[in-house]
C-alpha cells in the first residue's frame, strides 16, 4: 500500500510557506518623502509653471507663450495650483494674472537642481538635438542663465554683460554676475563691462554652444565690446565645437 503522507506534508508545507509570505503595501502607506512629494508635485507642468512664475506674476497668454502649454491643459493646471495653495490668482477673468505664494516659491530649490542636473549632463546622453533650440526665443535661454552658471565662477567675480539682439524674439537685457548669483533684466545694462550685438538666432547658437563664438565675431556676424570676459567663461553650454575658443 502506497503512503500519501508525504504528499500532504508537502501540500501543508506549501501552504504554510504562502501564508508567512509578507503582503504588499499600497504605495501610499509606505513613508518615502520623495515618493509622497511627487503625488504633489509629480504633475509634469507643476514645477514647469511655478518656474516661469519665479521671475514674477504673469497672465494666461504669456504662460501659454512661455510653456507651449495648450490652453485646455493650462487652465486644468492653473486651477490646480490654486487649490493646492501654490498659485494665487488677481484681477478680472479675462486679465487675470498668476503670482505665486509662499508654499509655490518654497519648490524654487527644487527647480533649480533640476535645472542644473539637466544642463550639466553630457549631451549624448539628453538625446536632444541642441541645434533645435535655436529656433526657440532668446529670452528663455536667458533667462535659464541663472541655472547654467559654471560652479567655478570667481566667487568674487563681478561682471555685467549687455546682450542686444536682432531679429525674432530680438531685445536687449542685462545679465549680472556677482560671485556665484546671477541676474538677468531686462533693458540696457548701465555701465556694461562687455556687450554682444547679434541675430538673435545667431545669439542662441552662440550661448547653447551650437555657433563658434570667435568665429561669429570674425566674420562679423556677432560684435562684441568691452572686456576680456567672454559669457562661456561663466556659462555651461549644452554643447561645444572642439574646435571652439571663448570670444
Amino acid at each position: 500500500m502506497v503512503s500519501t503522507i508525504p504528499a500532504f506534508k508537502s501540500v501543508a508545507s506549501k501552504r504554510s510557506a504562502k501564508k508567512e509570505r509578507p503582503s504588499i503595501p499600497e504605495p501610499g502607506k509606505i513613508f518615502d518623502p520623495v515618493a509622497r512629494a511627487l503625488e504633489i508635485i509629480g504633475d509634469r507642468w507643476t514645477l514647469v509653471l511655478v518656474r516661469q512664475l519665479l521671475a514674477g506674476s504673469k497672465g494666461f497668454q504669456e504662460l501659454r507663450m512661455r510653456t507651449g502649454i495648450t490652453p485646455r491643459v493650462l487652465s486644468s493646471r492653473l486651477r490646480q495650483l490654486a487649490s493646492e495653495e501654490f498659485v494665487e490668482r488677481e484681477g478680472e477673468k479675462t486679465r487675470a494674472q498668476y503670482q505665486l505664494t509662499d508654499r509655490g516659491r518654497s519648490l524654487e530649490p527644487i527647480i533649480a537642481s533640476i535645472a542644473v542636473w539637466w544642463t550639466r549632463q553630457p549631451i549624448e546622453r539628453l538625446a536632444i538635438e541642441p541645434e533645435r533650440f535655436t529656433e526657440t526665443s532668446p529670452q528663455s535661454i536667458l533667462e535659464s542663465l541663472p541655472f547654467l552658471l559654471r560652479d567655478r565662477a570667481g566667487k568674487n567675480d563681478s561682471v555685467m554683460f549687455e546682450i542686444r539682439l536682432t531679429g525674432e524674439g530680438g531685445g536687449v537685457w542685462a545679465v549680472k554676475i556677482e560671485g556665484e548669483h546671477c541676474d538677468v533684466i531686462p533693458g540696457f545694462a548701465e555701465g556694461a563691462d562687455v556687450r554682444y550685438t547679434a541675430d538673435a538666432k545667431l545669439w542662441c547658437g552662440v550661448a547653447l554652444g551650437v555657433a563658434d563664438a570667435r568665429q561669429a565675431v570674425k566674420d562679423g556676424d556677432m560684435i562684441k565690446e568691452g572686456g576680456p570676459q567672454a559669457m562661456d567663461q561663466y556659462f555651461h553650454q549644452l554643447y561645444r565645437p572642439q574646435d571652439g575658443g571663448s570670444e
